[in-house]
């Protein structure tokens, strides 16, 4: 494991990853507290959801990297289907536009245990994009890209004893509670590829974007990120 992950899988740092590791079971039975009232203010609340949603949507990048790419004008196409009450808050696609990335895809799909497996095996030249070999893990790929996965590399993916060239699929520990597919990736395990079909979204009662987290805890750090925008103007 990189020595960057190990410190962010610290107990002590209290924060979700995206990772199999099962330190991240543990963290994600304590944050079913997320808000205790005691002695906190309106702006506490929205640092701390700042610092957890970023600690799981993270992908090694900068907080001023985050800040380039934050976009205050929310997705609102779906928001108001049959303007039911029950529909999610908009906020919690505020980090959609990092599931286009490819390190995340690698991830989604189950390829890799962790983003930072994922993130190495796309630099290390084991992932194509409609073929073409790119060992960028910020790339962002458009609705209807192809990406493919050497099965070697594949995670779950083991050479069997018996000498057979085929590759077994061989479970790992403590991955069951990540093993889903979000809707907007569609995955083939007989060819280790997904193909990305369009931007997430929400629907009444779900939000396409993977987290641990309410979609009222993301307006949280939305809020955060929103003031802080202004008060750089």
């Amino acid at each position: 494991m990189p020595r960057k992950a190990e410190r962010r899988l610290k107990l002590s740092r209290q924060l979700i990853s995206m990772s199999w590791n099962p330190r991240n079971l543990y963290q994600l039975d304590c944050k079913k507290r997320l808000f205790t009232l005691k002695q906190k203010t309106l702006f506490q609340h929205m640092w701390k959801a700042k610092r957890d949603t970023r600690g799981y949507h993270d992908a090694n990048i900068t907080e001023k990297q985050w800040l380039r790419m934050f976009n205050p004008q929310l997705p609102t196409y779906n928001v108001k289907l049959g303007n039911r009450p029950n529909h999610p808050n908009a906020a919690s696609l505020m980090y959609a536009c990092m599931e286009r990335r490819l390190d995340f895809i690698v991830f989604r799909s189950h390829f890799a245990s962790s983003i930072w497996m994922a993130r190495q095996l796309v630099v290390h030249g084991k992932v194509k994009v409609n073929g073409k070999e790119l060992p960028y893990p910020s790339h962002k790929v458009k609705d209807g890209d192809v990406i493919s996965v050497d099965p070697e590399s594949v995670v779950t993916l083991k050479k069997p004893e018996n000498g057979s060239k085929e590759l077994e699929f061989t479970p790992q520990q403590y991955q069951q509670p990540w093993m889903f597919i979000p809707d907007y990736l569609e995955v083939n395990y007989n060819t280790c590829s997904v193909v990305f079909l369009r931007e997430p979204m929400t629907r009444p009662t779900v939000t396409e974007v993977p987290s641990p987290y309410p979609p009222d805890f993301h307006a949280l750090s939305f809020e955060f990120y929103l003031r802080r925008g202004r008060n750089r103007k």
